[in-house]
This record gives structure tokens, C-alpha cells and sequence, in this order.
């Protein structure tokens, strides 16, 4: 009987070892790459035992037995509790942030892939966290609410048709303050002349609460700032520069009393500096609040225009004011600029800045906040991850682009947070004062300036945040194409880049000082600059290059097209092209690596081959109530799986699954009841294993598509030789399961003859040589 325990033994067995696991300690055995077969579990688990009164027999069916040692000799210990007892925390601390940067992954490329996985799956949790968050801040009403504040402020008209934009002096001005920016600013009745019933408390389009009041402030340059020729001293009486923070005028003037003409600092009014079209302006000057009510701001601005408020001195004027929509919850801070130039006329410009400083009332606001909590803990992952990695690899950490762009991710993400907290406090603060004294300025400019700088600091950390995910599928080659390419090309791109440039700044003097004067997109060399990326893509206006020079002009725009467009541009495109090529052709020559699709076959395989197992062990268990008559008792049951190679806790747990009378016997009932349920058991692992097979089939179709002659040809056939199909396969993997049972029995018969170590090390020898 000893040679029908062959096949069991060597499905029992864990001292089989494969010729890898012999030849080094940790070795990847892969089915799809090695000639070695797979080394075998010392216990298989089967489906009619599933509650083993022996935990822990049956828990590693596929984990490799640690090579170099033979467990259960005179002297020898199981390694594994031996690395148990060394693990601490730095083994936990590895295991939950170990990366492909902190892991040894060089010589194992299915331990690489397995380890970028498992960071991708990670990192696309926390993309999806930073969508949230970015996302969530934002609303479609956001664009609605800043269209309707301009309709009413900047492209509404008084009666004698200015607009803000078409102010172009300053009478203009003061028909536009004392016309549109009255009507706009209070808003206390109904369309039919009925009272809104909410006292002088004015809700601009009745939805949107003015906030405190509407301020107007004015920077002036002080007379003499400039020197006039001598010629001209007896006409011209005064002299008032370009702005110039230096030469600001901080003398009172007028009416003297009162903060419309006495001097203020920036500190004094907590202002802030604003960029304007011309210049930079401070944030000190002479400023004047309106009312509450729409007829004392009318007396306000009479008196200011009756006594000269704005003179020959002026460079600027700004309008503030804020509102607040309840139904969105978004604040609209809104600055209307007017600058006058030292040219004369007015320039005019503004800015609406729409932005949510309350953020948590509604359930959606609260989830956004339990996303919040979540992007923190994943920045502290993240840091800590950083952290280790920088610590194994020093400065070496930095040659990485993906490191430093993970270094400015989460140094973006830690400021954003700081300045989440930060906003969170102040808008408490300045909405407690306000709510105090509603007859004061609501200065949210400094709040919603930062708050935009927070959202644009969002939005450059996302745009960061997707393009970090090349990083972690650069491990394909098809992914990996791009990456390739611009990192080979670099120096040639640089070399390109120089000398583009020499030719791009060249042309971009040359227009700024051939149409400065009459062409606005010329004006600035910086206007130039862009002008010239439009002509390039096709955005230019000729007739207005003719106008300004008819002879230089269109010279300038042939050889500027034809230098840069039609000669430049293309060799800059000849340079990608090529090295593109030379790398997709490297990369079709190179030698196939282990993919994601062969860890997605060796998973069949090993699926397959489990199923199998099972199968097997049902088909044993069947023989031995087919080889007893009327009751079958424990010693014949056991006897007969004995002699098929099954272990005596496996046995036993089977036979006491059954055995509901505890007898040690079974009966008619009892056997029938067992039969039943290893049919059951038995026709699920056939379904199980042909759908296994239909699948992997289906793959390999998949993945090697045929022509459509050889399709129109094989369409016929292609059901037939299917099932041929999944009979080879099922062959193979009996050659393979053939070849592991001679390995076993060949490694038990040295063993017994005191020859496996002699043998191991003439096969390491005959390897090397």
C-alpha cells in the first residue's frame, strides 16, 4: 500500500523544495519564468474538514517554506518565530509605509509591482480625498452670483450713459458714484415701491446683504513731485508725477476736518497694497464711508465733488464693499478702481472676488469636513513616508523629480491647512465686530485675497496631485514612453531653447519698439512677449501691425512667422519626434518584464491548481465510503484515507463533522448526509474550475486578437475548439502537478539515504559552472 500514498504524499508534503528556494534564501518562484516547480504546503486544506480542530495546519497553502533548512531536523528551529521575535516597531513602521523607495524591490520585479500597487491604490484614495476637498469648495452659483454684481456695478448706466468702463474722467466718475453705484449699493424697496421691511438694512437683487458700509479712498501725489523745463515754468504753475509710493501726498487739504481729508497710513486703516493696471498702489490715502441709507450717501458724495475732492494730485480712487448671499452662503467682496494716470483721462478697473468664508452649515459642508480630517491623516502619511525615504537614501532622495514634486505637494497641502484654520478664526473675529457695530467699514478684502490665494493654491496642489500618478504606473512601458522621452531629449530641448529665445527676444524688441506707441498689445515688452505666443498660434491682428508701420510692419510679421513658426517650431517638434521613436524602439526590443498581466495569470493558475487539490481531496473521501458496506467505523475510515496519504487531523475532522451521535461510527444517515454534501461540494468545483478556464480563455483571446481573415475563417470553429482548450490546460496543469510529485519523491528517497545535502551542493556547483 505504500505506493498509493505517492500521489497524496506528495500533495502532503512540506519538504519539497524548489531548485530556487535551494539556491537563494528568499528566492520569487514564478511558474510563468522558472522550469522549477512550485514547493508544496505540508498541509493542504480541503473542503470537507473546514473547521480543523488543528488551527493553523492548513492557513499557508501557498507560502513558500523558507529554503536552506529542513524543518523538524535535531537542532534546528522555525525561522519564522524566530523573525517574530525580532519584529518591533520598525518592522511595523516598514510594513505600513514601506514604497518601492523603502522596500529592497531592485532584484524581485514581482515584489516592485506589487509594492507600486499597493502605493497607487493608496494614492488614488487620497486624490480622490483632494477632489473632494478641492471641489467641494466650489458651487455653479459661485460664476452666477460674481456675473450679477458685475451687471449691476460695472455695466450699468447712468442716465447720461456712463459706465463704469467707459469712465474716461473724472466728471465721469461722479456721474457714475452719485448714478449707478447708488442705485446698486441700496436696495430697501420692491419693484412696485413697496418696503422690503427690513429697516435701512439694505439686500442688493433683495437676496444679497450689504455688509457694514461702502468705503471710498483716494491716493494723491504731491505737487512739485516732477520738475518742469524752464521754458514752460510761466504756464505750467504745478507739476504731479507718475505714482510713486515715495512722493504720496500726506498733507491734509479742503475742508481739513474729517477722514475724507486727512492723511491715513496703511497701518491706521489695516489696508493692503493693490496692483493695478499702471502700478502698485499702497494701502494708506484719505478715505470717506458712506450711510446705511442711499440719501445720506447722495449728501456725502455732493459734498466731496462740490469741494474738490479729486484734483490734478489724484492717481487713484477705490471703491469697497462687500455683500452676503444666505441661500448660497458666499461672500462677494467687490473693489471698483479708477486710476488716473499723469496723461490725464481715467483708466477704470475691478475686481469681484466671490468666496465661501463660512464653511460648515449644510450636511455637505460637514462631509467636506470629515474629508478634511482625512486629507490631514494622509499628509501625516505621507510626511512620515517622506521621512523614512530620505533617511535610507539621504541626498540621493533628491535626483528624483517625483520626490521633489511629493516634497511640494505636501508642503503646499501643510500651508493650505494652516490657512484653513487661520481663515476659520478671523472670519469669528471680524463677523463678531461687525454684528456689534453694523455702522463700521467690513474689510473683507484682506480675508477674500488670501481666500483666492488658498484657492489657487488648491488648484496648482491637484494639478501637482494627478500628474504624480505617472509615477507610480512608470513601471509599464507604455506609460513609461513619455517620461522617457523628455528626460532623453532634455539637454537636446535646452540646447533648442537657447537659441529660440535669442530669436523669440529679439523679434519682441523689435515690435515693442516699432508699434509701442499705437498698438495696445505692444505697449509693454511683456505684452509683446504674449502677443507674439498668439501669432504663433494663429491669434494676431494685422491690420493694426499695418497701421502702425506700413513698411516695417509686415517685414516684422514675414520673417517673424517664417523664422519662428515655420522654421523654429518645427524643429523643436523634429527633436520630440525622433527621440520618441528611438525610445519606442528600444522599448519594443528590450526583453519582456514581469507585467500586471502575469501576476493576473499566475493568480489563475494558482487558483486553478487549489481547485484541483480540493477536487482531489473530495474524490479520496468518496472512495472511502464507497469501499465500506452498511456502517463504517472511524478505523476503517481512517485506515483506507491513511493509505491514500491524508493526515490523521484531517481524517478526524471530517469523520466528526459527520458524526453527529458521536459514536465513531457511521450509519446509513450519516453517510448519505456526507455524500450529499461532497456532491455538492464537488459539482461547485467543477463549475468553479470551468468558469475559471472560460475566463483565462477569454483573456488569451483578449490579448492575442486575430485578423479579420483569420477571424471570418475561424469564426466557425472558434466554439468548437474551445473546449479542447480548456482540456489542455487542464492537461498542463497535471504535467506541472506530475513534475512536482517526482521532485517530492525524489527529494523524500535522498533524504532517507542521508544524500539531500550532498545533492544540493553538486547542484549549486553544476549551476554556477
Amino acid at each position: 500500500m505504500k505506493c498509493l500514498n505517492n500521489r497524496a504524499e506528495s500533495h502532503l508534503t512540506g519538504r519539497a523544495e524548489s531548485e530556487l528556494d535551494v539556491m537563494a534564501n528568499g528566492a520569487w518562484v514564478n511558474h510563468g519564468y522558472s522550469g522549477s516547480p512550485q514547493a508544496l504546503p505540508s498541509v493542504v486544506s480541503t473542503v470537507y474538514g473546514p473547521q480543523t480542530p488543528f488551527p493553523g495546519s492548513t492557513d499557508s497553502i501557498y507560502k513558500l517554506d523558507p529554503p536552506g533548512r529542513i524543518y523538524g531536523q535535531p537542532g534546528t528551529s522555525d525561522p519564522t518565530v524566530t523573525k517574530k521575535k525580532r519584529r518591533g516597531c520598525c518592522s511595523f513602521v516598514k510594513g505600513l509605509w514601506g514604497t518601492a523607495w523603502t522596500e529592497n524591490t531592485s532584484n524581485n520585479r514581482e515584489k516592485y509591482i506589487r509594492t507600486t500597487l499597493r502605493e497607487l491604490v493608496v494614492y488614488l484614495v487620497f486624490l480622490v480625498d483632494v477632489c473632494l476637498l478641492t471641489y467641494g469648495m466650489t458651487s455653479l452659483s459661485t460664476y452666477y452670483f460674481t456675473k450679477a454684481m458685475t451687471d449691476l456695478f460695472v455695466n450699468s448706466a447712468s442716465q447720461s450713459g456712463v459706465t463704469f468702463q467707459s469712465i474716461g474722467s473724472m466728471a465721469d466718475f461722479w456721474d457714475y458714484a452719485q448714478g449707478p453705484l447708488l442705485d446698486g449699493l441700496y436696495w430697501t424697496r420692491w419693484y412696485n415701491n413697496q418696503s422690503l421691511d427690513s429697516g435701512d438694512q439694505s439686500f442688493i437683487y433683495y437676496e444679497n446683504m450689504l455688509l457694514g458700509l461702502p468705503r471710498m479712498r483716494q491716493i494723491k501725489i504731491k505737487n512739485n513731485s516732477c520738475k518742469v523745463h524752464k521754458d514752460f515754468r510761466d504756464e505750467i504753475t504745478g507739476c504731479f508725477d507718475v505714482y510713486n509710493q515715495n512722493k504720496e501726498d500726506d498733507f491734509s487739504f479742503g475742508l481739513i476736518n474729517g477722514s475724507a481729508w486727512s492723511y491715513h497710513t496703511e497701518k491706521d486703516i489695516k489696508g493692503s497694497s493693490y496692483w493695478g493696471l499702471l502700478t502698485t498702489y499702497s494701502g494708506a490715502g484719505y478715505y470717506q464711508d458712506l450711510s446705511r441709507t442711499k440719501e445720506e450717501s447722495a449728501s456725502i458724495l455732493a459734498e466731496l465733488m462740490a469741494n474738490l475732492w479729486l484734483d490734478r494730485g489724484t492717481r487713484a480712487v477705490f471703491i469697497d464693499f462687500s455683500a452676503y448671499n444666505a441661500n448660497i452662503n458666499m461672500f462677494c467682496v467687490i473693489r471698483l478702481v479708477v486710476e488716473f494716470p499723469a496723461t490725464g483721462g481715467a483708466i477704470p478697473s475691478y475686481q469681484i472676488r466671490t468666496v465661501k468664508l463660512i464653511r460648515y452649515i449644510t450636511h455637505w459642508d460637514y462631509f467636506v469636513l470629515g474629508c478634511e480630517l482625512v486629507f490631514c491623516v494622509f499628509i501625516f502619511y505621507y510626511v512620515v513616508e517622506e521621512i523614512l525615504e530620505l533617511r535610507i537614501h539621504k541626498f540621493a532622495y533628491f535626483k528624483s523629480v517625483w520626490n521633489i514634486l511629493d516634497v511640494v505637494v505636501i508642503l503646499l497641502a501643510i500651508v493650505a491647512i494652516i490657512f484653513n484654520v487661520f481663515r476659520t478664526v478671523k472670519v469669528d473675529k471680524l463677523l463678531g465686530a461687525l454684528l456689534e457695530n453694523p455702522d463700521i467699514y467690513a474689510d473683507f478684502e484682506f480675508l477674500a485675497f488670501w481666500q483666492t490665494q488658498y484657492n489657487n493654491m488648491n488648484a496648482v496642489n491637484l494639478f501637482f496631485a494627478w500628474i504624480k500618478i505617472f509615477k507610480y504606473i512608470s513601471f509599464n512601458k507604455t506609460m513609461s514612453q513619455l517620461s522617457t522621452t523628455l528626460g532623453r531629449c532634455a539637454k537636446d530641448i535646452l540646447g533648442f531653447a537657447i537659441m529660440f529665445f535669442i530669436v523669440f527676444f529679439a523679434y519682441a524688441q523689435l515690435g515693442y519698439l516699432l508699434f509701442g506707441m499705437e498698438v495696445e498689445s505692444f505697449s509693454t515688452f511683456v505684452k509683446c512677449i504674449f502677443t507674439q505666443f498668439r501669432i504663433i498660434l494663429g491669434d494676431f491682428d494685422f491690420d493694426a501691425i499695418d497701421r502702425a508701420n506700413r513698411v516695417l510692419g509686415p517685414i516684422y510679421f514675414v520673417t517673424y512667422v517664417f523664422f519662428v513658426f515655420f522654421v523654429l517650431l518645427n524643429m523643436f517638434l523634429a527633436i520630440i519626434n525622433d527621440t520618441y521613436s528611438e525610445v519606442k524602439e528600444e522599448l519594443s526590443s528590450q526583453k519582456d518584464e514581469l507585467q500586471i498581466t502575469d501576476l493576473i495569470k499566475q493568480s489563475y493558475m494558482k487558483t486553478f491548481d487549489r481547485l484541483k487539490r480540493k477536487k482531489e481531496k473530495i474524490s479520496d473521501v468518496q472512495k472511502a465510503l464507497q469501499s465500506g458496506s452498511g456502517e463504517i467505523e472511524f478505523k476503517d475510515f481512517r485506515e483506507t484515507l491513511k493509505e491514500l496519504g491524508h493526515a490523521d487531523n484531517e481524517i478526524s475532522a471530517a469523520f466528526s463533522q459527520f458524526d453527529r451521535d458521536g459514536n465513531r461510527v457511521l450509519d446509513v444517515d450519516e453517510q448519505t448526509r456526507m455524500k450529499m454534501e461532497l456532491a455538492e461540494k464537488r459539482d461547485a468545483l467543477n463549475a468553479e474550475l470551468n468558469n475559471l478556464g472560460k475566463n483565462y480563455g477569454k483573456e488569451f483571446l483578449e490579448k492575442h486578437p486575430a485578423s479579420s481573415d483569420d477571424q471570418k475563417s475561424s469564426s466557425g470553429r472558434a466554439f468548437a475548439e474551445q473546449e479542447p482548450f480548456l482540456r489542455l490546460t487542464r492537461r498542463v496543469l497535471q504535467i506541472e502537478t506530475s513534475v512536482a510529485d517526482l521532485t517530492s519523491r525524489m527529494d523524500l528517497i535522498m533524504e532517507k539515504l542521508g544524500l539531500k545535502e550532498t545533492g544540493v551542493k553538486l547542484t549549486a556547483a553544476g549551476r554556477f559552472q
